[in-house]
């Protein structure tokens, strides 16, 4: 499945044709024929359209037609070589400014970084034009003497920031489960005219925000080819406040697939069966050329689960939920789903709310959840506000965000004791809001009544993929006594977006302990 060219890719419409001879030529790298089909048309030129490479004396070069390219393909297909030959060929022949290579694993971008200084120092004609590369770690950088550079940084919401990127190289965009890596790296290319960005990957899960979006956009003009996640809502997988860095007329943009968004994706179809040659074919384009064997996947289709299979192998999606602490589709059934009540308003709580704030383990996010009721009494929760905690602001934004609605929150609680939100909570307390204190016995109890709550669909929510998600792959741990709580540090995702829900139904049903009526001694009686 690809996005179609605009006309017939030759010489003078694709610079792929010149990749491939400097890969061959020069580095003395056997492309596979997908790496070259790939080139030929991720590289494809918009017509008659030029700009100006300013880091080359204002020369004009011909304008890429894709911004982001998206390539799908399963594991060990030659990922990291095609990405070496991309990135000297964009530093040597077109002498863009700066390339950036980031995984969520820093070491994982690294050893991309490491293929292709061993490229040059292998190959006299690009070794004579680079200068000493940089090599301390997390700083690692080569460096032509005519002043390219190409960089690795780790994936996270301090990538790239302070820099402005020609060529960014994502590997493995299924880990990205936030949108806050996404939009630190990709906005360093903002002011740069032909710049692209690669992501590449193999299929994702439920987990996988960023990618699932962007493969729902690059999908839509082709008419979802496969119907893998057709019922997403693109806009439900964007963060309720936009994504990091992106502005009111990107995310329209996106949402509306832009032509500048390419996918190229190798993956069998869905629902073929796993020991079928044909659909691995189609997912493991290197079969045949290179290491990958027919034995070796027909070992891997006998030995894996199943879904490790179609995700690793087959590069396919998942169209079911993932396996979660829930019982199985008890979480969607509580969400209240607009396609589902066609013609209906879109519930809304009555009169006021209370309010848990929880921060995620790596003190990276900060998530609000309201809880209340609707006119008929029903409970509701929701995520209302989650944001960044960027180093300058802090967690200040939350103070100001509940101080603004104070007059309609009756208690506002988090978490008093032991996690990244209690330094929080008297500071909360000193601005004048209702705090309810949560801690010892009643976290449990508060997060064994809430599973209860979603096995029963005792209360409403709405489709929000941060939690979502979150919900999906939350890790339950025991206690002494044989309750349970969220385990922050063993779910694979930040599970602070429910716990901030399970707070806030909590300190909804909390008991409330009456004041004692005072007591009036008769006299003369």
């Amino acid at each position: 499945m690809w996005t179609r060219p605009l006309r017939p890719l030759t010489e003078n419409t694709s610079l792929g044709f010149a990749a491939i001879r400097f890969a061959e030529n020069v580095c003395d790298v056997t492309l596979y024929p997908w790496q070259k089909w790939l080139l030929i048309h991720a590289l494809e030129l918009s017509p008659g359209v030029t700009v100006k490479n300013m880091h080359r004396r204002g020369k004009d070069v011909p304008l890429f037609r894709f911004r982001t390219v998206v390539v799908l393909v399963a594991r060990q297909q030659g990922k990291s070589t095609l990405s070496q030959v991309l990135a000297l060929f964009m530093l040597y022949m077109l002498g863009i400014n700066l390339i950036l290579g980031t995984a969520q694993d820093l070491d994982t971008a690294e050893e991309v970084w490491d293929g292709a200084l061993e490229i040059i120092e292998e190959t006299p004609e690009l070794a004579e034009l680079a200068d000493k590369p940089i090599m301390v770690n997390g700083k690692k950088t080569i460096r032509l003497k005519s002043g390219e550079r190409y960089k690795v940084k780790a994936a996270n919401r301090r990538a790239g920031r302070g820099l402005s990127g020609d060529l960014i190289m994502l590997d493995e965009l299924r880990e990205h489960q936030t949108w806050d890596a996404w939009g630190a790296i990709t906005k360093t290319t903002i002011a740069r005219p032909n710049a692209q960005v690669w992501a590449m990957s193999n299929a994702g899960d439920a987990t996988s925000v960023v990618l699932r979006y962007l493969r729902k956009m690059a999908h839509k003009p082709l008419g979802d080819p496969d119907g893998i996640n057709a019922d997403d809502d693109p806009e439900s997988l964007l963060p309720a406040e936009g994504v990091p860095g992106m502005d009111d007329a990107e995310e329209s943009s996106a949402s509306t697939g832009d032509e500048s968004l390419g996918i190229f994706e190798w993956s069998a179809p869905p629902g073929c069966d796993v020991m079928d040659p044909e659909g691995w074919a189609q997912a493991n384009p290197s079969l045949g050329h290179g290491l990958v064997t027919e034995r070796s996947l027909m070992s891997a289709a006998k030995t894996d689960p199943e879904w490790v299979f179609r995700t690793e192998v087959l590069c396919q999606w998942s169209d079911g939920s993932l396996e979660g602490p829930f019982p199985p589709g008890a979480w969607e059934a509580g969400q209240w789903v607009a396609e589902d009540h066609p013609g209906e308003e879109m519930p809304q709580i009555v009169g006021n709310v209370v309010a848990c704030v929880d921060i995620a383990v790596d003190r990276g996010r900060a998530h609000i959840a309201f809880a209340g009721r609707d006119a008929d009494g029903f409970p509701q929760v929701e995520l209302v506000a989650s944001r960044s905690v960027s180093e300058s602001a802090g967690t200040g934004w939350v103070i100001d965000w509940l101080t603004e609605r104070a007059e309609i929150i009756d208690a506002v609680t988090g978490q008093t004791r032991g996690a990244p939100v209690s330094d929080l909570m008297p500071q909360l307390e000193e601005a004048g809001l209702p705090v309810v204190s949560w801690s010892g016995p009643e976290l449990t109890s508060g997060t064994g009544k809430f599973y209860d709550a979603v096995r029963d669909n005792g209360f409403r929510h709405f489709p929000q993929p941060v939690v979502d998600v979150a919900a999906a792959t939350a890790t339950p741990k025991l206690t002494d006594g044989g309750s349970f709580l969220w385990d922050r540090r063993k779910s694979p995702v930040d599970v602070s977006p429910l716990i901030a829900f399970t707070g806030a139904l909590w300190c909804l049903d909390r008991p409330v302990e009456k004041k004692p009526e005072p007591r009036i001694r008769q006299l003369g009686g």
